[in-house]
């Protein structure tokens, strides 16, 4: 498994990704390792995944809503608006997880608000011993093993969503966020409220929230990648450059253009090159 450095805000990372033998549907994996030269904050990006942060260093999240800063291994949800990342000794296991593979692993909707969940609060003791497992393990490959371990006990433990929210989630995600609430009800087979009231219990958004954020995400990326509003906007579902300034600032609290250059996203290329929305098939 290679180790590829990053230069992400003044510090050198080391990013390792699991072998495809410790990939799993639904959740992506991704292991940093590395040093800044002073402690710096990051404004976090949402994504569409519930995030667990396996922290074996001196990691911490600032909420949003009074500025409560977190330490240790955390969970953040689909809409972390405000919430900022920091470190100096950045030694932490990343697990992305598809909401709906969320909610049996971890037994809560997507959306935990802009606030920050400690894992002991949704794993109890179980969080502690894993972390400690971690700490002796000797490569990333045994933490990546370690993880899949622990996940596919507590996904097998858990409680399954709806195949019909299931089934919402992957037809808004293949999407990419551009499909009609009501003709997701048509291909379910539920009622435009039912599948609202059960799609929000369940992810924790509405599917048109889901959808919104989705095709924030596809736009975000696509920024950072060099292309310009303009484009963005006319390609990506939006009315017009207005209608992307607004959902762009509404999910990440940062304009365009500052989303273009955002040091959270630097990483993706190598971290999160083939992102998981989709539940399992």
């Amino acid at each position: 498994m290679p180790v590829e450095p990053v230069h992400v805000a003044g510090a050198v990372l080391d990013i390792a990704v699991p072998a495809r033998s410790n990939r799993m549907a639904g959740i992506s994996m991704a292991g940093f390792r590395g040093r800044a030269s002073d402690r710096a904050e990051l404004p976090v990006v949402p994504y569409p995944a519930l995030t667990i942060f396996l922290d074996l260093g001196d990691a911490s999240f600032i909420d949003a809503s009074g500025g409560v800063r977190r330490r240790g291994s955390a969970v953040i949800g689909l809409h972390p608006v405000g919430m900022r990342g920091s470190g100096r000794v950045i030694d932490l296991l990343q697990v992305r997880l598809s909401p709906v593979v969320a909610h049996e692993i971890l037994g809560v909707p997507g959306d935990l608000g802009d606030s920050v969940v400690p894992l002991a609060d949704l794993w109890g003791g179980d969080a502690a011993r894993i972390q400690e497992r971690m700490h002796a393990t000797a490569s990333w490959d045994e933490r990546f093993a370690l993880a899949k371990s622990v996940l596919t006990r507590r996904a097998a433990a858990g409680r399954a969503v709806d195949p019909e929210v299931a089934f919402a989630w992957q037809r808004i995600a293949l999407s990419q966020g551009r499909i009609r609430v009501e003709r997701l009800a048509a291909e379910t087979g539920w009622s435009r409220k039912r599948l609202w009231s059960r799609f929000r219990s369940q992810v924790g958004l509405t599917p048109k929230r889901a959808a919104q954020l989705i095709r924030f995400d596809h736009a975000a990326h696509r920024l950072a990648g060099g292309h310009s509003p303009a484009t963005v906007a006319a390609e990506g579902g939006y009315t017009d450059q207005s209608h992307l300034y607004r959902e762009v600032m509404s999910f990440a609290g940062l304009t365009p253009t500052a989303i273009a250059h955002a040091p959270w996203l630097e990483v993706d290329p190598v971290a999160w090159s083939a992102p998981e929305y989709a539940p399992r098939p």
